[in-house]
């Protein structure tokens, strides 16, 4: 997969570079995963943002992962600074950042070289 797989087709509307510059987006590295029980899609991640600070951060990635164990150790862009979400009566900490289209391309922006809590932008 590439990025040609990726089109963009929607309309978008524009912010302002202040407004990009509140959203903080970090590296942080998976350390376990976990289906949540009665949901074929949620997946619970327990992600290291370093400094010994672990995230619980639920994502609706499970079908692009059934063996879930692959994504441990990754090292993936979050956004940190999203209010926290109740998801299946788990709290959310943040959102993982992905690049998908209609057809079913899926890709996790990862970032291996980077070290766990490293701001991204």
């Amino acid at each position: 997969m590439n990025m040609n797989d990726f089109t963009i087709n929607e309309e978008v509307a524009s912010i302002s570079i202040d407004e990009f510059h509140r959203t903080d987006i970090r590296i942080g590295e998976i350390i376990s995963v976990e289906p949540i029980e009665g949901s074929d899609k949620l997946l619970r991640l327990m992600v290291s943002f370093g400094a010994g600070e672990v995230r619980q951060i639920l994502s609706g990635i499970a079908r692009y992962f059934p063996d879930h164990a692959v994504l441990v150790g990754k090292r993936v862009a979050f956004v940190y600074n999203l209010k926290p979400r109740t998801l299946m009566g788990l709290e959310s900490q943040g959102m993982i950042l992905a690049a998908s289209n209609e057809e079913g391309a899926f890709a996790l922006l990862e970032a291996p070289a980077a070290p766990a809590g490293a701001r991204v932008g």
